[in-house]
């Protein structure tokens, strides 16, 4: 069974990577909102990959993970839209043209930007634990979100409540994602290209968390998740593996945040409020803490549910005569929806093996 099972799998990736491409293509056919849904399907996996390294790898409790996905958002929105040049003299002096810089100074700039602010998280609090350590997060985010809000005077750095809008598209080797493909008479959707480059990026970001876990840097935070005080007797640098846990983590916040502005084409704070930061630890709790298949299902399933479940609110309201809002009932689903699943399997939908199976060795 073993033999075959490893025959085969070689033929069930060809078959997922096959239906990974081809799905945005039959979901345009019933319109763009499908596809969106997909996409930003796509961005939650991406974020809950970089607080799986925190929450799931080190075992540091983060409420504050959305800061990281505002500040890459921000990054890519003041060096791809006209907001610093229409503010700033001197740098519509320096240029003319209007700041567009390019996809591969940007992303990298929204990363480290990010990364640079996790390790600064990440710092005062390495004496803490569990609910102070959560708290102090927490904390963290709404600081980011309330800065982000009121930085438009004196100087106009964030345009305050009002957001970032005009944010450039994506282009890259003369292609422009806001804008259709046509292939041999196909078109592809705008929603649709962005789809296969987040595709791109969360396959490249499996691959770094994959190797990361079996990587001695992964086994020191599995270490220091399990027991601290034993790790550090064994020799493990728990500071500069904490350190190294926030910022890593929230560099994926960074690049996704990217990604987020360049596909909304406008930003502002109230898109990375608190409860966007408890979505994202919902969905890596919900999936398996510390388990990749189990975090990507987390995300998959609590970002595109909240979208199913509008055919379902519709038809309540309509029975009860309308006294009920559609939207409060369907975040009243969702909620009873994990609270099944979580008494249903309280490790998560696809937890982790156990430990002493995920010790033994592969059969040959």
């Amino acid at each position: 069974m073993n033999f075959i099972n490893r025959q085969n799998k070689y033929a069930v990736y060809a078959v997922a990577a096959l239906a990974l491409l081809v799905l945005p293509l039959i979901l345009q056919q019933g319109g763009n909102a499908w596809v969106r849904i997909a996409d930003a399907a796509l961005l939650y996996v991406l974020l809950a990959l970089g607080l799986n390294i925190v929450v799931g790898y080190a075992g540091l409790l983060d409420l504050g993970y959305v800061a990281f996905y505002a500040l890459g958002a921000y990054m890519f929105g003041l060096l791809a839209s006209p907001h610093l040049t229409e503010t700033f003299p001197a740098i519509a002096a320096m240029f003319p043209q209007g700041l567009h810089l390019p996809l591969y100074i940007v992303i990298p700039a929204a990363a480290a930007l990010a990364g640079i602010f996790g390790i600064l998280l990440g710092a005062p609090t390495l004496k803490l634990r569990g609910d102070y350590l959560a708290i102090v997060t927490l904390g963290f985010g709404e600081i980011i979100r309330v800065f982000l809000n009121n930085l438009d005077h004196p100087v106009n750095i964030t345009n305050g409540p009002k957001g970032l809008n005009q944010i450039d598209p994506i282009h890259f080797w003369g292609l422009n994602l806001g804008k259709p493909l046509t292939v041999m008479g196909f078109e592809i959707a705008a929603v649709s290209l962005y789809y296969y480059l987040f595709l791109a990026l969360v396959l490249v970001s499996i691959v770094i968390c994959h190797r990361l876990e079996l990587s001695r840097i992964g086994r020191a935070w599995m270490a220091i998740r399990e027991d601290e005080i034993a790790a550090k007797a064994m020799g493990i640098n728990t500071r500069n593996m904490k350190l190294l846990a926030f910022g890593m983590g929230a560099t994926f916040g960074g690049v996704s945040g990217s990604m987020f502005a360049a596909f909304q084409g406008f930003v502002s704070p109230e898109s990375f409020s608190l409860m966007e930061s408890v979505m994202i630890v919902a969905m890596v709790v919900l999936g398996g803490i510390g388990h990749l298949p189990g975090v990507i299902l987390g995300a998959i399933l609590l970002s595109a549910l909240p979208e199913v479940l509008r055919y379902v609110a519709g038809p309540l309201q309509a029975m009860t005569g309308g006294r009920l809002d559609a939207a409060i009932l369907r975040q009243l689903l969702i909620a009873l929806a994990m609270i099944i699943v979580m008494l249903w399997r309280p490790r998560g939908l696809w937890p982790t093996p156990e430990h002493g199976k995920s010790l033994q060795t592969k059969p040959n």
